[in-house]
């Protein structure tokens, strides 16, 4: 019983495991916990007073041979206003390729005030061998954020993006390779 009992338990603990990563992605969305900026289909289009300066940082991690860049440094952005800002992507490498951005915003407390419409970070992105391409991000700040004593000395926000190959897929275990038998 102990055995059977272990076997339920470390499968209920995997399961978990799996679950976790997801629900905790989707929580950090609603919230903006950890600087997670919000995904919204539509500004809300009140504006504020406030102007605040936000910064862009691009990254590409190791595995991905691609080369990614904000247009421009930094803008100042009044609250409630829509913004369009771009990103210059080049794929460096002789083979198709995808990837999938990661981003945050820094300070952390940002990140709820932070309202993203339209990004490339929302799905995996395709470009071919050395293709190149403008992305747009869309996005506002929410002037709620002038009524937040915690904002009250922030001037400026950085929305920073991580490129990263999607991870590689493995075979699963017991498929046809497995059954195929030794070759001969």
């Amino acid at each position: 019983m102990i055995g059977v009992g272990g076997l339920a338990l470390a499968v209920g603990m995997m399961a978990l495991t799996y679950a976790a990563a997801p629900f905790y992605s989707a929580f950090c969305r609603a919230t903006g916990y950890e600087g997670t900026p919000q995904q919204v289909t539509t500004n809300t289009d009140a504006e504020g007073h406030r102007v605040l300066r936000v910064g862009f940082d691009a990254n590409v991690a190791p595995g991905l041979n691609w080369r990614l860049e904000p247009e421009v440094e930094s803008i100042k952005v009044q609250t409630g206003k829509t913004v369009t800002v771009f990103f210059r992507v080049r794929n460096l490498s002789d083979k198709p390729t995808d990837g999938h951005a990661t981003y945050n915003v820094m300070p952390e407390v940002s990140g709820g005030y932070f309202d993203k419409i339209s990004c490339f970070c929302f799905s995996t992105q395709h470009l071919g061998p050395h293709e190149s391409a403008e992305w747009p991000v869309v996005f506002f700040l929410d002037p709620a954020l002038e009524k937040d004593p915690s904002m009250a000395r922030v001037d400026s926000i950085t929305l920073s993006y991580t490129m990263f190959a999607p991870p590689a897929e493995k075979p699963l275990a017991g498929g046809s390779a497995d059954r195929a038998g030794p070759a001969g």
